[in-house]
Order: structure tokens, then sequence, then C-alpha cells
């Protein structure tokens, strides 16, 4: 069991837990009806994941704007900003004329959604899943909600290949490396990914072993705990805002510098959406941080 650490300020700690876990939502259960809004044609989607999958359907043609995680395709970066997707504000998606919103689970504050659904603007909540399965029937419940439900087959199909492909070349690894995923170091706090988390799901995609176990969700971790974790390599994402880490950071921090993964400077960092969003590149990123393990694993291997 690993110890946490006490001294992350607690708002920055809380912001920076609910900018990568979920919130309590409603979601669409297994077997539950889709909401059919094939009919519109002003669509405001909400999570980077589900803007992707339109973009990947054809339909961006109806998009009317989107929240601030919806970053791929560039092209999505020119519509209307309506906020943070948890942070919406209700009066800033409805001036954007919105006949239907597709919000993947996790949107809010709940309060916000309650107002956009008495304004009678219907919303489809897609449920999020940090698994291959779970980007399968996010691509699904868009094109059943959208009316393009052959071609959500089509593009499901070809990502169940990747997927297949990408878990295939993983499993051929040899010998593994322990990965610690750090989401950011304020304050020189280290906080870090635990189970339940993308973090841990695309660990699992590349066949990879999280150095830290034994809590779920992201929380700080005391110097004991990553002494004793010993990663072999230290995972980041590339963008992650005002408490980004840095390879820099990293080399300079008093326990993390003395790492396995610092000594060897095995760190990599990647784009937050492609590495977490359980969207349609996730195949990619799964493929990409096993590959890159691999070759420095066999780098390990031939000292």
């Amino acid at each position: 069991m690993f110890r946490l650490s006490s001294r992350l300020p607690f708002r920055t700690a809380r912001s920076l837990v609910l900018a990568a876990s979920l919130a309590a939502s409603p979601a669409l259960a297994a077997g539950a009806p889709v909401p059919d809004v094939s009919g519109a044609r002003h669509l405001v989607s909400i999570g980077g994941s589900v803007t992707e999958i339109i973009y990947a359907l054809g339909a961006e043609d109806r998009l009317v704007a989107r929240d601030t995680t919806s970053l791929f395709p560039p092209a999505a970066q020119a519509l209307p900003d309506v906020g943070y997707i948890r942070a919406l504000s209700p009066e800033g998606v409805l001036s954007t004329g919105p006949d239907a919103i597709l919000t993947l689970e996790g949107s809010g504050p709940p309060e916000a959604l309650e107002v956009l659904r008495q304004a009678g603007v219907p919303i489809v909540t897609v449920p999020e899943d940090y698994s291959g399965e779970g980007v399968l029937r996010k691509v699904e419940i868009v094109g059943q909600a959208l009316g393009l439900a052959d071609k959500a087959a089509d593009l499901s199909a070809s990502l169940r290949d990747a997927l297949a492909r990408a878990e295939e070349q993983a499993a051929t690894r040899e010998s593994d490396l322990k990965v610690l995923f750090v989401l950011s170091l304020s304050g020189g706090n280290v906080m870090a990914a635990g189970e339940h988390t993308a973090a841990a799901g695309i660990m699992k995609l590349a066949h990879l072993t999280n150095a830290v176990s034994g809590f779920g969700g992201y929380k700080p971790l005391t110097p004991e705990a990553i002494t004793e974790a010993a990663p072999d390599v230290i995972l980041m994402m590339s963008n992650s805002g005002d408490h980004a880490a840095s390879r820099e950071t990293v080399l300079a921090h008093p326990v993390l510098g003395l790492t396995p993964a610092a000594r060897n400077n095995r760190i990599l960092a990647l784009d937050g959406l492609y590495l977490l969003g359980f969207g349609p590149r996730t195949a990619e990123a799964a493929d990409e941080l096993s590959r890159t393990v691999a070759e420095w694993a066999a780098e390990e291997a031939g000292q």
C-alpha cells in the first residue's frame, strides 16, 4: 500500500483530480435505448473523444460548438468554445443555438445540465470506460444517436482491428518495465495515477505494469512511496497546462530525479487527449507507448 502525501493544498489537489477523473453524471446503461437526435443539425459536442468520433463519422458539418477539451482534429478548434467539460455555463451553451448536445459522462456541473434539459435541448450522455470496448461503445452510441449506425459499424470494425493489432504487438514484449504516470508536479508534489483512471487503462491496453497500486484515482505520493515504486518509466502529458510536469522538472525533482526512469532518461510525454482520451486514436497511442517501452526494455536487457 503506497502512502499519499498530505502536503498538497486541498484546492489544488481537488482541481487536478476533477480534471482527470469522472464526476457523477447519468450515462446510458448497457442495452438502454440511445436517444435519437438524427435530425439535429446544430450540435454541441462536450468531450474530446466525442468530438473526435463525430469528425471520424463525417458529421462535423453539424457541429456548431465544442468544449475546451475538444482539440482534435485541429479543425475543431475553429468552432466556438463553450467552456471546460466539468464547468459548463448553460447560458454559454445555449447561446450557440443547439438542437442537441452530445456529452461525455462526467460533464457538468449537474445543475448546468439540468438547466439545458429544462430548456428543451436533447442531451445524449456517452458513457466513459477506459478500455478498448469502451472506445467501441462510444462510437456505437454516437453513431446511433446521429443516425449514422452504418458508418459507426465501419469505424468500429476498423478500430477493433487496430486495437487487436496493438494488443497482439504488446503481448510479444518479452520483458516489462514499471511505469509511473505523473499528472502534475505542482509545488513539487507528485500527483500520480492509481487504479480506475485513464492512465491505468492505457497502461493495461499496452500490457504495462503501473508502478503504484493500492489506491484509485489520481493522488499525491509521498517521497517514500516514490522511492518504493522505483519506476523504470515516467509517463506524462505533454500539454497539461499550468501544473504540467516536464522532462526538466522530473530530472530536477529531489525524489523523481533519483528513480531508475530519470537516471536512464526514460521519460515519455505524449499529448493528453491522444494518450488518455479513449477515442479513435487510442489503439495508436497504446501501440506507441508499448513500442517505446519495448525499445527501452530491450536496451536494458542488452546492458
